[in-house]
């Protein structure tokens, strides 16, 4: 028998709960005018955090419920002030549904093509062309070579 795997995208959040994530975001990394990059609220990057939430919207929702609930309405709704505590209290009271939170967003934001150049990257994905790695010190995985076999092979 398949398993349903459900496919949470833009349609996964009420109205109201996409201003409440959109104000969070905004929170967690906001604009820069010093390094002239958008914060997380900015409109393409919002857009791909709410239609790649995925596996991550029930987190999500629970998190926006808490704050609602904490908030005793809309977090949006609230003076700035009020958002940074009540999301610190939060991500202090929840860390397990704030690091959902926190992984979807920054998998959006750092491949906005905008920040990845802010950060002197090209905005392109790694392959064909690849991109260089500094070799390291291959005898240090002399520990893990010595080691008895911890497998059983396939039958």
């Amino acid at each position: 028998m398949t398993k349903h795997i459900p496919i949470a995208g833009a349609n996964a959040l009420s109205d109201t709960q996409r201003r409440s994530l959109r104000a969070l975001v905004a929170l967690m990394i906001p604009a820069s005018a010093e390094y002239q990059v958008p914060g997380a609220d900015d409109q393409a990057i919002f857009g791909d955090i709410v239609s790649s939430l995925g596996r991550d919207a029930g987190a999500v929702r629970q998190v926006l419920k808490h704050l609602e609930e904490m908030s005793a309405g809309p977090f949006a709704d609230l003076p700035a002030s009020q958002q940074e505590a009540l999301a610190q209290q939060m991500r202090d009271d929840h860390p397990a549904l704030a690091s959902a939170l926190v992984a979807v967003t920054t998998r959006c934001y750092y491949r906005d093509d905008r920040i990845m150049q802010a950060l002197g990257m090209q905005p392109r994905p790694p392959f064909p062309q690849g991109f260089d790695v500094e070799q390291g010190d291959w005898s240090l995985l002399e520990p893990v070579r010595a080691r008895r076999k911890i497998y059983r092979d396939a039958p």
